[in-house]
C-alpha cells in the first residue's frame, strides 16, 4: 500500500545513524530493562537523566494498512473503519448535530535544517509518517462526516475548506466554525447543516507560526460557558535551543475571548500541549503534554493534566515539577520555584496528542466500563531504542480526577518494526462510539459496544446537546455542568438539521476583528524540526524572562489600551 523506494534511498542514512545509536557508548544504558509501569499514574518514577551525543532510535517503517485489516480492540467492542483515503487525519470534532468534522493536515515548509542532528532528524520524522518522496495526496482540509442513520457508517462526506494553513483544532459556537490554522484562528461564518463554506474568514487572533515553527499544532476548545476558545501553542525547540525570543507566547495555552479576539496566557511552561477538553463533569480544563527529549529513554512523562489559570508547568527550566533540568542555561530557580507538577504520567515518549472524555450522562455507544474516563491518543516514540506508545489508552475518572491505571484501548498499530498507523486525535461521535484519527493509516477509526448501542442523542465535542429529537431543529446545552453565563443565542433561521447554544444567557454573536489573508496551503512532508541557528541572547546582564513576560494580551484594533501588543498580536 506504499512506495518503498523513499525508505530505500535514505537506507544510507539510516545504518549510519543506527550504527552510532548503537554503539557500545549508546548501548551503555538504552532503558530496556525499566519498568514503564512504575512511570504510568500521580507519581511516577524518574530515573537520573542520562544524555548521549546521539539519543537513542527506534524507528517505525509505515506500511499502513491492507484491505481487511483493522487495529484490534479488548473483548465486548468492535472496530470499524468510519473513513478512508483521507490525506494525514490529525483530529475530529463532533458537531451538535452529529456531524463530524476530520481536520487532515502536514506541517508547515521552510524551516532550514543547517545541523547534522536535524538532518537526522528529518528523516526520521519522514519516515515516522510515511512522507518523503513521491507526490502526496492535498492534505489541509476540514472534511465533513454524516452519519443520517446514525447506524455508525458514514453516508455522506464534504470537503468544507480546503488550502488552509496546516490546521489541526476547531470548535462551532453561534453559527461560527473557529479554525486554528499554524498562524492564527480563523472564524467562518457556518450554520449546522451545511455542506460547503464558501465566505472568507476573519481572523480572531494571529498565533505564533514561523518563520520557526517547530510544533505547529494548535488545538482548540470551547469553554463552557461559551465565552472563550482555549488554544494550545508548542514550543519553538526541544529545550531553547533557538532562544527564548523564538518562544514567545509559545509552550502555553491561551484564552481567548470568542466576541473581541482579546487574548492572554492561561498557562505555561507546557512543552507542547494537544488535546485540549474540558470535564463533562467538573468543568477543568485538561490538556496532555509532550514533554522533552535527549535526556533518556525514560525521561521525561508525558503527561494528562488539569490546567490551572496562572499555572507554570516546569518548561524549560525543569520538569515534572520542581526537577531542574541542567541543559537549560542560565538557570532559573525563580521559575523552577513556581514550577507545579502535572496530574498523570502516562510514561516517556508516548506522544500523547489526544485526549476526550466519555459523557455517561448523555447515553453512549460504549460499555459500562468506559463511563467515566478519559481516552488518550498516544501517537509513539521514535527516541528511544525500543517503541512505547502507539495506541489509545483509557484513564478511569472518579469524583472528576484520575482513579487508576492507563489501560490499551485500540492496539494493533505496530507489526513488529513496522507500523500500520498512528493515531492521534480522539473523540465520540454522534452516536457515542469512539472515533480516533490515524494520521499516518489515514484512516478514521470508530470504536463501539459490540451489542450496537447508541446513545439516545448527538452532544457536541464541546459538549453542546441538541434539544428534542436527535439531530432534530431547535436550541441546545451543554452536557457538562460547569460554567457561569452563555456566550451567545442561536442563530434564527439556521439551515440543515439543527441549531445549538451553549447553555445560559444571551449575548451579541461574535464578530472577528481583522480581515483574513489568504492561507497558502503547506507542501512540506509531515513533522519538520527547527534547524534555525540559535538567536542571540538579549544583551545585559537580566535574566531572560518566562513565557507569560513575553507574551502580552493581544487587544483588536481600536482599543486604545497602553502596555498590550500591537493588533497583529506576538509574532
Amino acid at each position: 500500500m506504499h512506495d518503498r523506494t523513499p525508505f530505500l534511498r535514505t537506507s544510507l542514512l539510516a545504518a549510519t545513524c543506527l550504527a552510532v545509536a548503537g554503539s557500545p557508548a549508546a548501548a551503555q544504558d538504552n532503558g530496556s530493562d525499566f519498568d514503564i509501569s512504575t512511570q504510568i499514574g500521580p507519581d511516577p518514577v524518574l530515573p537520573d537523566p542520562a544524555q548521549s551525543l546521539l539519543p537513542s532510535l527506534k524507528v517505525a517503517e509505515v506500511i499502513g494498512w491492507q484491505d481487511g485489516q483493522t487495529p484490534t480492540v479488548p473483548e465486548g467492542l468492535t472496530i470499524t473503519a468510519y473513513a478512508t483515503d483521507l490525506a494525514n487525519p490529525r483530529t475530529v470534532h463532533t458537531l451538535p448535530n452529529g456531524d463530524v468534522l476530520v481536520v487532515q493536515s502536514r506541517g508547515p515548509s521552510g524551516e532550514p535544517q543547517n545541523r547534522p542532528k536535524d538532518i537526522i532528524r528529518g528523516w526520521i520524522m519522514s519516515i515516522a509518517h510515511g512522507g518523503g518522496g513521491g507526490e502526496q495526496k492535498p492534505s489541509n482540509i476540514v472534511t465533513l462526516l454524516r452519519d443520517t442513520d446514525r447506524d455508525g457508517k458514514v453516508d455522506d462526506r464534504h470537503d468544507l475548506l480546503t488550502g488552509l494553513n496546516s490546521p489541526f483544532g476547531v470548535a462551532w459556537a453561534d453559527g461560527t466554525l473557529y479554525v486554528a490554522a499554524t498562524d492564527a484562528i480563523l472564524a467562518y461564518p457556518y450554520e449546522l447543516g451545511q455542506t460547503e463554506i464558501t465566505a472568507e474568514p476573519t481572523v480572531l487572533t494571529p498565533l505564533p507560526g514561523g518563520p520557526i515553527d517547530h510544533h505547529w499544532t494548535k488545538d482548540l476548545a470551547l469553554s463552557p460557558d461559551g465565552r472563550y476558545l482555549y488554544a494550545s501553542v508548542g514550543s519553538n525547540s526541544n529545550i531553547v535551543e533557538n532562544g527564548l525570543e523564538a518562544e514567545k507566547g509559545r509552550a502555553a495555552i491561551w484564552q481567548v475571548d470568542r466576541q473581541t479576539g482579546a487574548s492572554r496566557v492561561f498557562a505555561s511552561g507546557l512543552r507542547n500541549p494537544n488535546g485540549l477538553t474540558f470535564h463533562p463533569e467538573t468543568g477543568e480544563l485538561y490538556t496532555v503534554v509532550n514533554e522533552r527529549d535527549e535526556l533518556g529513554p525514560n525521561l521525561v512523562p508525558d503527561y494528562m493534566t488539569s490546567v490551572k489559570d496562572g499555572a507554570f508547568y516546569g518548561w524549560p527550566w525543569s520538569y515534572y515539577g520542581q526537577h531542574v533540568d541542567p541543559r537549560v542555561r542560565p538557570q532559573r530557580p525563580d521559575m523552577v520555584e513556581k514550577a507545579i507538577p502535572p496530574d498523570y504520567a502516562l510514561s516517556s515518549h508516548v506522544a500523547a496528542l489526544g485526549l476526550t472524555f466519555s459523557y455517561e450522562a448523555a447515553g453512549s455507544a460504549l460499555p459500562d466500563e468506559y463511563a467515566h474516563g478519559a481516552f488518550i491518543g498516544e501517537h509513539g516514540s521514535w527516541n528511544r531504542s525500543f517503541f512505547n506508545g502507539y495506541h489509545v489508552v483509557y484513564v478511569p475518572f472518579e469524583n472528576g480526577k484520575p482513579s487508576g491505571k492507563a489501560e490499551e484501548v485500540v492496539g494493533g498499530f505496530l507489526d513488529g518494526d513496522q507500523a500500520h498507523g498512528r493515531p492521534v486525535g480522539v473523540g465520540i461521535d454522534g452516536t457515542g462510539a469512539l472515533l480516533v484519527a490515524d494520521d499516518a493509516g489515514n484512516t478514521v477509526w470508530r470504536v463501539a459496544a459490540s451489542n450496537g448501542t447508541v446513545s439516545p442523542q448527538p452532544v457536541g465535542t464541546d459538549g453542546q446537546q441538541m434539544q428534542g429529537a436527535a439531530a432534530g431543529g431547535g436550541s441546545a446545552d451543554t452536557a457538562g455542568e460547569a460554567g457561569d453565563a452563555a456566550a451567545g443565542s442561536a442563530n434564527a433561521g439556521a439551515e440543515g438539521p439543527g441549531v445549538a447554544t451553549p447553555a445560559g444567557g444571551e449575548a451579541t454573536p461574535t464578530e472577528p476583528q481583522s480581515n483574513g489573508g489568504s492561507q497558502a496551503p503547506a507542501a512540506s512532508i509531515d513533522e519538520q524540526l527547527t534547524g534555525e541557528e540559535p538567536v542571540a541572547r538579549p544583551s545585559g546582564d537580566t535574566p531572560d524572562p518566562s513565557q507569560t513576560e513575553v507574551a502580552p494580551a493581544t487587544l483588536p484594533q481600536g482599543s486604545g489600551e497602553t502596555g498590550t501588543t500591537a493588533p497583529n498580536g506576538p509574532q
